[in-house]
């Protein structure tokens, strides 16, 4: 077996896992897959499995998925069938058995909120009230597995408060829940006493509810496997952070385009 890396902008997928309506990130690898020869059992890769199932729109710097593949198979390889906007950078061998999302130790997200007016020491109070063992089922539409350990840390950058969620895992939309409630208290909409409540077990819903932030500010930064050493390919990786660069380049000037005609008018 194989364990890949993946980064992808998701800004223009129905997010990673396939659905039924709309392409995704897993969309793409399996064509890539399919095109390059590997066999498929049920639909999948054998023993096939990925770290997490990102939202519509949310990218990711170190996706992971594991799978049965012949030996000839490396991040190069499977770049070369699949768009721009995916690529593999990195792999390891693993032993059979090893699943993505089960023996995944720690999950890392970092979300940029633009947030030029918002109260930094808020922000700090809200994330660290928000760190800890709770039942975070106000934080998502799933109502088990909603009690979790993270911790929440946020920086000022700029204009952005740059919030970094860890966790061993993370439920359904937790992450920009926590991002909107954390804007929430640093802009003073809410307070830190709404977290304590909304933490307490009580279902909050109607105006008290927490809906998520949006998608596309929000990242997977890390998977962290103890016992996987990845070996990074500098050819793959280097040619990822060009394709993400040009990217950059273009979101950059088409946000110039759309200042433009908010000042300009």
């Amino acid at each position: 077996m194989r364990a890949f890396r993946l980064a992808y902008d998701g800004t223009g997928y129905r997010g990673f896992q396939r659905q039924p309506h709309g392409e995704t990130v897993e969309d793409e690898l399996f064509e890539a897959l399919d095109r390059l020869g590997v066999e498929f059992e049920d639909g999948t890769p054998p023993s096939y499995a990925a770290a997490g199932r990102t939202d519509a729109g949310v990218s990711a710097r170190a996706q992971t998925v594991a799978f049965e593949t012949p030996e000839w198979l490396r991040a190069r390889a499977l770049n070369g069938e699949l768009p721009p906007a995916v690529r593999a950078w990195a792999s390891a061998d693993v032993e059979e058995g090893f699943h993505a999302t089960h023996d995944a130790d720690a999950r890392a997200y970092r979300y940029f909120l633009f947030a030029p007016a918002a109260d930094d020491g808020r922000a700090a109070a809200a994330c660290e009230q928000l760190s800890g063992r709770h039942d975070f089922r106000n934080f998502t539409p799933e109502s088990r597995g909603t009690v979790r350990e993270v911790t929440v840390d946020v920086e000022r950058d700029g204009r952005f408060l740059v919030v970094d969620c860890r966790a061993g895992g993370f439920a359904r939309q937790m992450v920009r829940r926590l991002v909107s409630v954390i804007e929430a208290v640093a802009e003073g909409r809410r307070t830190v006493a709404f977290l304590e409540r909304a933490l307490d077990g009580e279902s909050l819903s109607g105006p008290d509810g927490i809906a998520p932030a949006a998608p596309e500010p929000l990242v997977l930064r890390s998977v962290v496997y103890p016992s996987v050493e990845f070996e990074v390919d500098a050819a793959a990786a280097e040619r990822a952070r060009e394709v993400f660069e040009e990217r950059r380049r273009s979101r950059l000037a088409a946000a110039r385009v759309a200042g433009s005609l908010a000042t300009d008018g």
